[in-house]
């Protein structure tokens, strides 16, 4: 049950808050070919900050990611296996090339953790739950960009609202060891596993 009444329980405490304007903005790269990581990067700037910080709060930052899992994001935009509102349609302005070109660029940048606010009295519950449900891939309290997972902690609350919702309706393919994970803790913690989860992720800011 808990499994599927999670976006309905997350919508009720008001963290599903839309995509920022500049996430929206219904517009596609110019790319050149030969374009350096720079030029390349720029068409992203309005979205996700200058170096890919993002100013939030539904846009994520995307410095400091690893070059597997950027690049492996880029292409499930581009062939519609990741939902989006408008990075479909960005990424098949890009080719394989270039999102590699802007995979070193951005993974060569440093991840900024965001300033933002968080449930201070779920935050060691969150901890725990990290490290027992997702550390194994999100290695170091979700720090870690290595190999191909995300980095969770510091990133923008409302984006990976949507992501863990994406993820729980199917919508979004996840790999067998998460989704076994996610469902376990769904079902033994509840949806408020959730926000202790993201309350913790939030509040590591430096």
């Amino acid at each position: 049950m808990a499994y599927k009444t999670f976006t309905t329980a997350i919508l009720v405490t008001g963290l599903a808050i839309g995509a920022s304007s500049g996430a929206l903005a219904d517009s596609k790269p110019k790319l050149m070919m030969g374009a350096n990581p720079k030029m390349l990067a720029d068409t992203c700037a309005g979205c996700h900050g200058t170096d890919g910080a993002s100013q939030g709060p539904a846009t994520p930052t995307i410095a400091g990611l690893s070059t597997d899992y950027f690049v492996e994001t880029m292409e499930g935009y581009a062939n519609g296996e990741i939902p989006s509102t408008i990075m479909g349609r960005i990424a098949k302005g890009y080719n394989a090339e270039e999102f590699k070109s802007l995979a070193k660029y951005y993974g060569d940048e440093p991840f900024t953790q965001a300033k933002q606010s968080f449930d201070a009295k779920l935050v060691k519950t969150g901890a725990k739950l990290h490290d027992k449900y997702c550390e194994k891939c999100h290695a170091e309290g979700g720090t870690s960009a290595e190999d191909d997972a995300g980095v969770l902690a510091g990133q923008w609350t409302p984006y990976l609202v949507w992501q863990f919702a994406d993820f729980n309706a199917g919508d979004r393919d996840s790999p067998k060891k998460m989704k076994k994970r996610m469902k376990k803790m769904l079902d033994k913690k509840g949806s408020a596993s959730i926000q202790a989860l993201l309350s913790y992720y939030a509040s590591q800011q430096k």
